[in-house]
């Protein structure tokens, strides 16, 4: 009975054993873990995660629980029973596949997708640490900024962040090579090796090159980005940039400046790339924008990128930071519907 109770603890695949009198009599690991308990047997809400405060069986909601009624339903129907069931938690909706057979005087359940269920709730997790690592949505004391943040999977791989050093205002947006969970890995370890104490968006980009060195990734793994300082007293944009595409627009009496450097991104490509910093002078009501090349690249149905041209009309038409990116969302969405891209911008109000 051990080396069975130990074979079934060790599949991928959830199994539970109910009796005739809705007691739950063994629950092998997998489940355990989908359900977010530690009890291998029990009862139904000891086993399940039940948070309510009822005895199980005698509460008003107990007639709800889709556990109770699946093996309910099996008990009446030869013990076979097979149900979707979505449990509801601080980590999203997550569903199930519950199938029901008989095994001698008791039932076994078994969860056909436990181990995609499972995969769903580290993504959900995975998810809520990545919006932690986003600047807060309202300015603080410093200049006023608004940012969108769109990742096309569950898990983004671009990094916006707006914060105070030396009593200035500091922009910083990165984007990782590849998609999914390994881009939002490179995106922690970004935010992770970024130093926001360094004043210097030059020494800050070199700091981060000299620390992506000793990932020894392949030269598939790379990182663009760029960095701002926006010093009001003197009204001028200190900057830096890793091979980030048109990564900043200044919106003057005079037009548009579109600012580019020629510099190579974070990788092994040329490890000790010494980038620099340049400095613009800017006027009382312009707006500066970082943003990723997943803007500009975007496409529509007929294979068309949005392009520089239709961010910089948008820029045109906006009076202040916040209206910009509220504007460049919409017209995105019209333009192209889905996205196969993160689209990450930040815009800044300039005084």
């Amino acid at each position: 009975m051990n080396l069975y109770r130990e074979v079934l603890d060790n599949i991928p695949t959830a199994a539970v054993v109910v009796d005739k009198n809705m007691r739950v009599r063994y629950t092998n690991r997998a489940f355990r873990e989908c359900f977010r308990s530690a009890r291998p047997k029990g009862t139904l809400k000891e086993t399940t995660g039940c948070v309510s405060d009822d005895v199980c069986g005698e509460g008003v909601r107990c007639a709800y629980c889709p556990m109770r009624s699946l093996f309910s339903d099996a008990m009446k129907n030869g013990g076979r029973a097979f149900r979707k069931l979505i449990v509801r938690g601080s980590e999203g909706n997550l569903s199930f596949r519950i199938r029901v057979t008989p095994l001698g005087k008791y039932f076994l359940g078994i969860v056909d997708d436990a181990y995609a269920t499972e995969i769903a709730r580290e993504m959900y997790s995975a998810q809520d640490i990545q919006q932690r690592l986003l600047p807060p949505a309202q300015s603080g004391a410093g200049t006023h900024y608004s940012f969108m943040y769109i990742p096309c999977r569950e898990i983004g791989g671009d990094l916006p962040d707006v914060y105070e050093a030396g009593g200035e205002t500091m922009g910083f947006l990165a984007d990782v090579s590849g998609k999914g969970i390994s881009a939002g890995m490179l995106s922690a370890f970004v935010k992770a090796g970024w130093d926001r104490s360094e004043l210097s968006p030059a020494k800050a980009l070199r700091g981060l090159n000299a620390k992506f060195q000793e990932l020894n990734l392949d030269e598939r793994s790379y990182v663009t980005a760029a960095a701002v300082r926006i010093e009001r007293p003197r009204q001028e944009i200190v900057y830096s940039v890793a091979g980030h595409n048109a990564p900043m627009l200044l919106k003057s009496a005079l037009g548009i400046d579109e600012i580019v450097v020629n510099s190579p991104p974070i990788s092994n490509w040329i490890p000790d790339f010494s980038y620099t910093d340049r400095a613009i002078g800017y006027s009382k009501g312009d707006i500066l924008v970082l943003l990723t090349d997943g803007v500009t690249e975007s496409r529509n149905a007929a294979g068309e990128q949005f392009g520089i041209e239709r961010v910089e009309e948008v820029l045109r038409r906006s009076e202040n930071a916040e209206r910009f990116i509220e504007r460049l969302k919409a017209v995105l969405k019209e333009f192209c519907g889905t996205f196969d891209d993160d689209l990450t911008a930040i815009a800044f109000d300039l005084e």
